[in-house]
């Protein structure tokens, strides 16, 4: 499972994470959750944690998990999925 997250800051500044396993796992460790249970639904607060971890594994944050909600004003789920549309099948008449 990898997922895009959008980050808009308090500063204005907006941009994507991507999860990784690695944070995946943390993330059902942190929270007592498997990963399936994130297609049930989910509170925002497992996005925000999900960015969090993201950026933390990259090297891009040092601060704690409250003090980096702090500066952050919105998290987005990005649709990262291709669309792939199928072709209607010919029929006897066609």
């Amino acid at each position: 499972m990898r997922l895009t997250l959008t980050v808009s800051t308090t500063d204005r500044r907006t941009y994507d994470v991507h999860t990784s396993l690695a944070v995946i796992v943390d993330w059902e460790r942190k929270y007592q959750r498997r990963a399936g249970d994130l297609a049930a639904g989910f509170h925002i607060e497992d996005l925000a944690y999900l960015a969090y971890a993201s950026e933390k594994r990259a090297g891009d944050t040092t601060v704690d998990f409250d003090t980096w909600l702090t500066y952050v004003e919105t998290i987005e789920v990005k649709d990262t999925q291709e669309s792939h549309p199928t072709v209607a099948a010919p029929t006897d008449g066609n």
